[in-house]
């Protein structure tokens, strides 16, 4: 789902986020969904529900943690299973949540506040980008919505809450 967010206009559609599922190794279907307000979310989660073999991808947007609740509570009553862009989700009973390792962000940071703090110019600073990312699976979750979790996303998962 797209959020509303950096919209020019109200009547503006906010881009494209796909949600599919999987045969044969393929994906099969995509559907984009556009959200303008809080009061879409239930009615594009509910009309995922319909779809056999569906999903929800969650895309970063402040928009969405500010109704992360409301998001999650859909999404299992609808029995949409969905991927998170943060641990939150996850720690507040979503299914998956994959995200960069902000701890390594903030060590990284740190480490730039001190350079420029020794005189170092920020402009002359590198780039970063995150080489660590957390995969977090609530297997309390997915059993909610008959899930089997394969071993191999278990055995790659940095943390499973039980």
């Amino acid at each position: 789902m797209p959020s509303p967010e950096g919209a020019r206009e109200s009547h503006e559609t906010f881009g494209v986020h796909h949600v599919g599922w999987w045969r044969g190794g393929d994906l099969a279907t995509r559907r984009a969904c556009a959200v303008r307000a809080r009061g879409d979310i239930e009615g594009i989660v509910a009309s995922l529900g319909s779809v056999p073999g569906g999903g929800l991808f969650i895309t970063p947007a402040a928009f969405y943690t500010v109704n992360r609740n409301l998001i999650i509570e859909l999404t299992a009553r609808h029995r949409i299973p969905a991927v998170y862009y943060e641990r939150a989700f996850a720690d507040s009973g979503g299914l998956i949540a994959y995200s960069p390792n902000y701890g390594e962000h903030f060590l990284g940071a740190a480490g730039y506040i001190d350079r420029i703090l020794e005189g170092a110019r920020p402009a002359e600073l590198p780039v970063q980008i995150s080489t660590k990312f957390d995969l977090v699976v609530n297997v309390k979750a997915a059993n909610a919505l008959g899930l089997a979790v394969p071993q191999t996303l278990l055995a790659s998962a940095s943390e499973l809450i039980e």
